[in-house]
């Protein structure tokens, strides 16, 4: 009921603030409602939620991967910890921008490059979060599987793994937020398609309400993303700790 009360108020907010300034600079939710209907009747609205979705997927799919990968092994390896983490340094602090502008002028306007742009700038955020979480793991879990004998994928299953689930959905979700922002800005500078693409045509008319539009839609697919796969997939991961059960009873 406080999120209804909550998303009518801001409604309200929005057509009076439409009222003050005017429909060329903020169009009310109705027209913008209007447009965002007739780009999902001629199907464009559609296609281009698919290509950008396409484009946050593959990206947040390959920087979980490695990212996963590689803060698992600076975590558990001191050697690798010295030896990658000036390079984690570096990403961290290098602008997104740059890294996109570099990806374009080595790879070509291309889908590849475009995608490993955005992969790169999640990189490093994923790999130092799984890295806390891999030097947090019990070594008393670690001493019994050793006298169990258990395999490198034994113990990754039943013992790494629960471990690390907390981390790895914080970083999910701390990730998903971030690549599909980094994903707009790619498709407004390089791509022929996507959310970002037509956000930056509506810019070069001064069309608001298009903008306005296509950014909503798109915000809408995330939320949906985030209430039905990340919130409940944080929530099982971290099942098995006293303060979840705490909470819950």
């Amino acid at each position: 009921m406080a999120r209804i009360v909550s998303l009518l108020t801001m409604l309200a907010c929005w057509q009076a603030g439409a009222g003050i300034a005017g429909p060329r600079l903020l169009p009310a939710p109705m027209a913008v409602g209007a447009a965002m209907l007739a780009e999902a009747r001629s199907g464009a609205l559609f296609a281009n939620l698919g290509a950008t979705l396409a484009r946050v997927i593959a990206a947040f799919v390959i920087a979980m991967a490695i990212g996963s990968a590689l803060g698992l092994w600076m975590g558990r390896s001191r050697l690798a910890d010295r030896l990658a983490d000036p390079w984690l340094v570096v990403l961290l602090n290098l602008p997104a921008l740059v890294i996109i502008v570099l990806a374009y002028i080595w790879g070509g306007l291309t889908e590849t490059a475009a995608i490993a742009a955005v992969a790169l700038n999640k990189l490093p955020s994923a790999t130092v979060t799984l890295r806390e979480g891999a030097r947090a793991l019990d070594p008393k879990l670690d001493d019994l599987a050793h006298v169990f004998s258990f395999s490198r994928a034994t113990w990754l299953r039943h013992v790494a793994a629960p471990q690390l689930a907390p981390y790895f959905a914080a970083a999910a979700r701390a990730g998903l937020s971030l690549v599909w922002k980094i994903v707009l800005v790619v498709e407004l500078i390089g791509r022929p398609n996507g959310v970002g693409f037509e956000i930056g045509s509506a810019f070069q008319l001064f069309d608001v309400t298009r903008i306005l539009a296509y950014s909503l839609a798109f915000v809408a697919v995330m939320l949906a993303i985030e209430i039905f796969l990340v919130q409940p997939f944080e929530q099982h991961a971290a099942r098995w700790r006293p303060s979840s059960s705490r909470r819950q009873n």
